[in-house]
Parts: C-alpha cells; structure tokens; sequence
C-alpha cells in the first residue's frame, strides 16, 4: 500500500518529523514501513495496516505541532504503541503481529518440533505471541519455562529479537548450601541450571557456548539486572514466586523497547521466609487490570512429565489452606481473566 500525506513545513516540520527525522525512524522501526518526507509531502509505503497505523500517528504528530511543546521520544513510543493497541482492537481492522509470528515454534527437541500439548499450553504460547510482558502461573511439570525458553530460541532464531536473557533468584529451597567455592559462574550455576537444562534441549552445546560468547544469550541471577535497560531482548524471569515485592518491580521495569518479558512462577513452592512478601503474588493483586499485560493459568491437566507428577501435585494440593498465598493468586487471576475480554485462555 502507497499513502501520501501533506505535513507542514517550516518550524512546525521539526515538531512532526522530529530531529534528525527521529520519529520517521522510530516509526519505520516500530512497524516496518517506508516513510519519506519532501517539500510538505509524507510518502507512507508498507503492508495496509501498518501504512493505516503509521498514517494515524503522523496525523496527530501533525495536530500536536504548534499546540505544544515538541513531543519526547517516549512520547512519540506511546503514541504508536497506543495507535497500535487501538487497530488491534478496532472491528475489521487486521493487523499483522510486528513480530511475523504466526505462534509456531521453529524449535525442535530430540528431532521433534516443540508444540503445545494442550488448550492452556496453547493459550500461553498465543499469549506469548501476542502481547509483551506474560505471566505464567502453574505448578511444576507444566511447560511454563519450557515454553517460554522454546519462545525466546524461536524468536532469536529468526532474528525477530537481537538478544534472549534467562534469569532466575538465588533462593535456595529449604536447605542452606553454604560457602560455594569456585568463580562467580561456578557459584550461580547451581541456581540457573534447570534454565540451561531447557536451553540444551533445544539448542546444541557448540552454538549455546558460541551464543553466550557473543552475547546473544545470557543466563544471570536476578540480582544482577538492577540498573539495566534491555531493548529488542526476550527476558524471561523463572521461579518468580521467589522474589521479593522489590525485586519484581525492579525486573519488571528493566523492560525496554522492542522487548518481551515472561514470568514464570508455582505459588505452592515459594521458599521466601514470609511467603506473603512474594512478588508474583503481589504482581498478580496489582498488575491484574493493566492492558496489555497476559496472565495465564496452567494446572495439573497441563503437567507434561511423568503421569505421576500429577497425582503427586493433586495429592499435595488438597491440603493448601484456603486462604492462602496460593488461593488467593489463583484467585486473583481469576479475575483478571474474567475482566479482559480479550483473553481467550481457558479457564482454570
């Protein structure tokens, strides 16, 4: 599709295209349209709904100069996200996933594809695909991680994503290890391990070693991603029922542009010494309405491992009180299924 747009000339160009023609570039980026300004024309060249969105946000680029100050570049990242957000839901409207995923994993394991085994798995990996910051909640066996990090290889893999970060808290479950000897790697390996048992399903040893030499791929403790800004990354958070209400909040904003950040947890193993300080349970009582955020139930129907691994969760479950950390997650997200008519998840 070909558009053509009038735009002012003049001081007021400088508020639409921005400086340097930033904000041409971030839409060019954002959507992967062709923009192209001269003499007060804007040529728009792309796929049809991406030109519709791009289109709309230069129109009100167009009405915001003059009026005010010069947008931010944030700004300008909100406006095309909001623009976005609103096409999606727009009746009629087809919009692509500017990912170009069509939700299928590119990932194999022992010679086999990697797919879902069931309607919640296949919900999850939907909601992965869909939206940029995930919950998964679910007990152990369910393909929370494993998704997820068959997720994040696909989208690296097809170059959709510049980086994949696996991140998990060192938190120890129940039993004091003591002085770890060793470098920094030998003393965090222990806790990372079940995030590189997944990785080597998938991927050979030679390219995960040549992956992490190059920085492709990172495995850290959570701990170490204070400070940072991760843009164009899969970040994925494993064992969330771990953290502490301040560590959740300090990950979940690390989250940059171009980014998708899943959190993977089972409330029935949190072995912080006050399990009410858990920032998954808080997470869920605060972020259950903010759009655009997907949680997802999976539960003992969804294990995938041995047979018996559900009958031992069913037989440990009956004795979760009613009132606790667990229930009231559960409920929690309940909820937040039940307020957004977009989910489509099954529910629990």
């Amino acid at each position: 599709m070909d558009l053509t747009l009038h735009i002012p000339e003049g001081h007021k160009a400088l508020a639409v295209v921005g400086p340097a023609e930033r904000n041409l570039k971030m839409i060019r980026e954002a959507l992967g349209v062709t923009l192209s300004a001269r003499h007060g024309t804007l040529r728009i060249t792309g796929e049809q709904p991406e030109v519709v969105i791009a289109r709309n946000v230069m129109e009100r680029l167009v009405r915001q100069a003059g009026v005010d100050e010069p947008l931010s570049r944030d700004q300008v990242l909100a406006l095309i996200t909001d623009e976005s957000e609103h096409a999606r839901r727009s009746p009629g409207m087809p919009v692509r996933d500017s990912s170009g995923w069509d939700g299928s994993l590119n990932v194999h394991a022992a010679g086999r594809r990697i797919k879902p085994k069931s309607p919640a798995q296949q919900a999850y990996l939907d909601a992965i695909r869909d939206h940029d910051m995930i919950f998964s909640v679910g007990p152990a066996g369910t393909g929370k991680t494993y998704l997820a990090v068959a997720s994040a290889v696909h989208l690296l893999r097809e170059q959709r994503v510049s980086k994949v970060i696996l991140c998990r808290p060192a938190v120890e479950a129940g039993e004091k290890l003591g002085f770890l000897p060793g470098d920094l790697e030998a003393k965090v390996n222990p806790y990372l391990r079940p995030l590189l048992d997944a990785l080597h399903d998938m991927v050979p040893y030679n390219d995960i070693r040549r992956f992490m030499e190059s920085d492709l791929i990172e495995v850290v403790p959570l701990a170490f991603m204070r400070g940072r800004t991760l843009n164009n990354a899969v970040v994925i958070l494993d064992e969330a029922q771990n953290t502490t209400r301040q560590q959740m909040k300090m990950f979940l904003t690390r989250m940059g542009h171009g980014s998708k950040v899943i959190v993977t947890g089972d409330t029935t193993q949190i072995d912080l010494p006050d399990p009410r300080e858990s920032g998954l349970v808080d997470a869920a009582r605060r972020l259950r309405r903010v759009k655009g955020i997907s949680f997802n139930l999976l539960t003992a129907q969804d294990v995938v491992r041995h047979p018996l691994v559900q009958r031992v969760i069913a037989a440990y479950d009956d004795d979760q009180p009613e009132e606790s950390a667990p229930a009231r997650l559960r409920r929690d997200l309940e909820a937040a299924l039940s307020d957004d008519p977009d989910h489509t998840e099954p529910r629990s």
